[in-house]
């Protein structure tokens, strides 16, 4: 009876029901440690890498045996902070290391990818999503994930490489592969302000393939596919300085823009352009003036003032190049030099 009132006396509670209290402990106890190695195991068996840093250490206090798995460093190898910056690429460390630090030190969750070194020396696309965990206003730690994106990466590279492709497609004729009519309308705008700018001369000749509607009927389209590709190609080693500009201009019509070029340089090209013609030695048994394909061309040189179209411009080309064809074709027509003082007087 003592024992019992003692029993009564310390805890409130009749003996039996103290003793129950005290033998369901352990069992509470169990039960927390049987609940966290259930969630150990379900993290452990997961692909990402779960990990712990203490923020005041920068210790690692845990990170998932996975991680052997997928870089190939044991966890007892990922000691510190200075383990994770080491196996970073070296291209990516600072830019990352100095987001995760500061956005930790504000207290917000983030996420990070980049190339993490492996043990044998190559490198995989980690991404790191990253909880702040805060005491008292205080950072406490950080606790997060790796997942190994290198397959999302490889994806996105190659959809880089399409969206590439599809906009160099989007600026190329089709058949003969020069610049299409899109892309010359752009590089004539960047080329004319540029010579506004620069007070610079801006040289530009547009050719026709001669009796071409005669040669497609005689060869067939077939054959006058073939020999747009051919004007093409040999179009391409007339001027070949970085900025000069060739382009499919529609039909049978290229255009050539020249930068920088005066009037004496413009008409020596387009000489080049005929020549380069001839020697392709494209049969054209329909032609009136020639047994083999002949072009006729149009040129000028300008250097345009503010008020000035581009547009206008190639207009008058196209005049000098209809002249060319009524002057006998297999020629080139140039614009006439402003008149100098000299001339004026």
């Amino acid at each position: 009876m003592a024992l019992g009132y003692r029993l009564r006396a310390h805890s409130g509670r009749p003996p039996v029901e103290q003793c129950e209290v005290m033998s369901t402990m352990p069992n509470a106890r169990r039960e927390m440690e049987t609940d966290s190695a259930v969630y150990k195991t379900l993290l452990e068996s997961t692909r990402a890498i779960p990990w712990k840093i203490d923020w005041k250490t920068m210790t690692f206090s845990y990170i998932g045996p996975q991680i052997e798995t997928l870089l190939g460093w044991t966890q007892e190898s990922w000691v510190g902070v200075d383990d994770w910056v080491a196996r970073m690429h070296p291209e990516d460390r600072d830019y990352v290391v100095n987001f995760c630090v500061s956005q930790s030190q504000s207290g917000i969750d983030h996420e990070a990818d980049y190339r993490a070194l492996t043990a044998d020396g190559g490198y995989v696309w980690i991404r790191d999503v990253v909880h702040v965990v805060r005491k008292d206003d205080e950072v406490e730690a950080l606790v997060g994930f790796m997942f190994d994106i290198s397959e999302r990466k490889k994806a996105e590279d190659r959809l880089l490489q399409l969206q590439k492709e599809l906009e160099v497609l989007s600026f190329q004729d089709g058949l003969t592969g020069l610049a299409n009519r899109r892309l010359l309308d752009q590089t004539l705008d960047c080329e004319w302000a540029s010579a506004q700018r620069s007070g610079l001369p801006l040289s530009v000749i547009l050719l026709d393939i001669d009796y071409f509607k005669q040669y497609n009927d005689h060869y067939g389209h077939i054959g006058g596919d073939d020999c747009l590709r051919a004007v093409a190609q040999a179009l391409t080693q007339a001027a070949n300085r970085p900025r000069d500009f060739l382009a499919r201009f529609g039909g049978e019509e290229f255009i050539l823009l020249l930068p920088e070029t005066d009037e004496v340089a413009a008409r020596q090209i387009a000489e080049r352009c005929r020549l380069l013609i001839r020697t392709c030695r494209i049969p054209h048994e329909r032609s009136p003036i020639s047994p083999l394909v002949t072009v006729s061309l149009g040129g000028g040189t300008v250097v345009p003032c503010s008020a000035e179209l581009a547009l206008d411009f190639i207009g008058r080309i196209d005049q000098l190049l209809y002249r060319a064809k009524q002057n006998g074709r297999d020629r080139a027509e140039f614009a006439e030099p402003p008149a100098g003082p000299a001339d004026q007087a």
